[in-house]
């Protein structure tokens, strides 16, 4: 194969793999306003009935849950725990923010 044959392969498969990148940013948005969804609905539920919105227990299980998936899908796990870390973080600001629009305040 050509110097010119290999380029063109390579730009190929580069496309190809950009498809691929693109379809999956494309999954992980609608996934994170789906699970932003549900969590407002949580953090609903919270104010409602005087909650906290945190919840340190729930958390940590999380993070021991997330860092066991992300090793057996052989993904960093302590990247799995900041990317997790940071998700939880703004539900919790969410949360709060529906808690002082219902009058509950922070509490936790």
């Amino acid at each position: 194969m050509s110097q010119v044959q290999d380029m063109a392969e390579a730009r190929r498969q580069l496309a190809d793999y950009r498809v691929s990148i693109d379809n999956i940013d494309a999954a992980l948005i609608h996934m994170l306003a789906e699970r932003f969804r549900c969590t407002k609905a949580v953090g609903m539920l919270k104010a409602t009935h005087g909650l906290p919105p945190a919840d340190p227990a729930r958390e940590a299980q999380q993070i021991e849950r997330l860092r066991r998936l992300a090793d057996d899908a052989h993904l960093d796990p302590d990247f799995a725990e900041k990317f997790l870390n940071f998700v939880v973080r703004e539900v919790i600001r969410h949360h709060e923010q529906i808690a002082a629009e219902n009058g509950a305040g922070k509490t936790g």
